[in-house]
């Protein structure tokens, strides 16, 4: 059995990052704020259904396995909600262009007016949180943001 590495402590600053990120991750989770932004945005749709949306509004059309490696959930349940998503008319299937025997998915254009609608309400929120910040600071905050969410990534797959 190898011996395990001793790693050097967090730093305070990692430390506060990371309570910081908890304290948002709560925030974002929370039921109440999930129905709140639903009914702002005039959709009835559940937590997992918008993240499914959300995925897919950032990629192209793609096939139902890669949603669900990167979300890192079970193929069977992004299915399920495709499923549900398509019957409501939020996303359709077509045949895969490079294997016809697989399938993609995509929004429909229902589908992308409710992830807009999402994208828009939730943004209002958080236009008005962060009112008092200024141009230079959201754009550092959004690079930041951005960097951390890379470097997260990027150590993940190691």
């Amino acid at each position: 059995m190898p011996t395990p590495v001793p790693r050097a402590p967090a730093s305070s600053d990692v430390i506060e990052i990371e309570r910081a990120l908890n304290r948002i991750s709560y925030l974002n989770s929370r039921v109440r704020q999930h129905d709140r932004l639903m009914a702002m945005a005039g959709l009835r749709l559940d937590r997992a259904a918008v993240t499914l949306l959300r995925q897919m509004a950032d990629s192209d059309p793609m096939r139902p396995g890669e949603p669900a490696a990167r979300l890192e959930v079970e193929a069977s349940h992004v299915t399920r909600q495709v499923q549900q998503l398509q019957k409501a008319g939020y996303v359709s299937r077509a045949p895969d262009p490079d294997d016809r025997r697989a399938q993609r998915i995509e929004l429909t254009p229902a589908g992308r007016d409710a992830i807009d609608r999402i994208r828009a309400t939730s943004s209002r929120g958080m236009q008005m949180a962060l009112a008092e910040w200024t141009p230079a600071e959201l754009q550092r905050l959004a690079t930041l943001f951005h960097g951390m969410v890379d470097d997260f990534l990027a150590h993940a797959t190691t």
